[in-house]
Parts: C-alpha cells; structure tokens; sequence
C-alpha cells in the first residue's frame, strides 16, 4: 500500500469514527427520557463502527484494538494488572457506600436498571450475559469511541468524553440522589476501563477487568445483601 492510499484511508477512518461517534452521542442523548431503551442501541453502533474502520484502514493485527493472540503479553503490560483488579474494588465500595447512604434502595436500583439484560434467575445464562454485555461496551466505547478516537484527540478529552456516555447510558428511573450516584460510580469504572485500554492497547483486556468487577459486585449483593 503507498503512502497515497495510506493517507486515503486515514482520512475516510477519521470521518467514519466522527459519525460513528456522533451517532452514539445522538443515541445516548435520548436518555433524557430515563425509561428510553434507544440509548442501548449505542453499543451496536459502536460495534459495527469498530468492525468497518478495521477494515477501511486495514489495520493490521498487531496494531488493532481488539486482539486475543496478545492477550498474556498486554495483561503484562506496566501497571496493567493493578488497574484491571480496581473494579473489583470500586464496586465493592460503591454497593457499601451506596448502602449506607440509600439503605437497600440502591441495590434495588441497580439490579432494576440491569434486570432487562440479565436473568438473575438463570446462573448459566446470567454468566454468559455478562460475558457478552461487557464484551459489546468494551468494544464500542474502548475499542472504537477511545481508541479510534484517540487518534484524532487527546487520551484524556477521549476517555472523559466516552465515559460520559457510557455513564449516560445506565441512567434509570428512580431516586434523583441515587441516580446520580449510581451514575458517578459508573463513569469512574469506565475511566478506569479508559486507562486499562490506554495502557494495553487491546479491549479485551478491558473487558476481562469489566466482567470481573461486574461478577464480584454481583455475588456481593447476592451474598450479603
């Protein structure tokens, strides 16, 4: 490929990634109506954005934000493991706090909010929708709105600006104090998630941190409250 093609393609990824972008704002967006359920349809956008600009820009393997062949080298990455652990942590905080604060309110809150996508019910099922879930957001808002858009902007602008919509998109109805802070957590989980990327370069990375913290929080409620 010559460096005409090079430029060609770098210039349709930059405008691919500002609609895809745009897109799942615009989506999210519609979560000034808390019970609205478009907002979910973000993820898939970013999905699809992902998979397209892969393959306009060619990316090669070693250099694509999705890659399982250098899963144990990027998890020995400086730093990385510390960080993949602090969900985990973050989550355990959040449910006492919340607990504190809101009494068993906030729980309620949260596995309402998650009851459309999780069968609490179903162990197998629940594990495999977790899996799934926390694949699909790292993809679309590590993956493709961080990473793709770190090429344009700074790291921090990106992970801010992505982590304000991911947090957008957990929005539920309920107590005003609670959905702030339920939204608060939210977005710092996904800075975090933000970092793990930066630091790894690969979602996957991101996403086994995610479904960690996500497993731990559950078994705590399920455990203890």
């Amino acid at each position: 490929m010559n460096n005409q093609q090079i430029t060609a393609n770098n210039k349709r990824s930059a405008v691919l990634t500002l609609i895809g972008i745009a897109v799942m704002l615009l989506l999210t967006l519609t979560k000034v109506v808390p019970s609205s359920s478009i907002a979910g349809y973000s993820v898939f956008v970013g999905i699809a954005f992902f998979f397209i600009i892969e393959a306009v820009s060619k990316t090669p393997n070693d250099e694509s934000g999705l890659r399982f062949n250098t899963i144990v080298e990027d998890i020995k990455k400086p730093n990385v493991t510390a960080w993949m652990l602090l969900p985990s942590v973050t989550g355990i905080v959040t449910i006492l706090v919340g607990t504190q604060l809101f009494s068993g309110e906030f729980v309620a809150h949260v596995m309402g909010r998650t009851s459309s996508i999780l069968s609490f019910d179903k162990t197998a099922l629940l594990i495999g929708q977790i899996i799934i879930a926390a694949f699909g957001e790292e993809i679309a808002y590590r993956g493709f709105f961080l990473g793709k858009g770190m090429k344009k902007y700074p790291f921090w602008f990106c992970a801010v600006v992505s982590s304000l919509a991911f947090a957008a998109g957990h929005i539920a109805t309920g107590d005003v104090g609670i959905i702030i802070y339920d939204i608060a957590n939210v977005f710092i989980d996904s800075l975090i998630f933000s970092v793990i990327y930066h630091k790894s370069g690969n979602c996957v990375i991101s996403t086994f941190s995610h479904i960690l913290g996500n497993t731990i929080s559950l078994v705590a409620v399920f455990l203890f409250f």
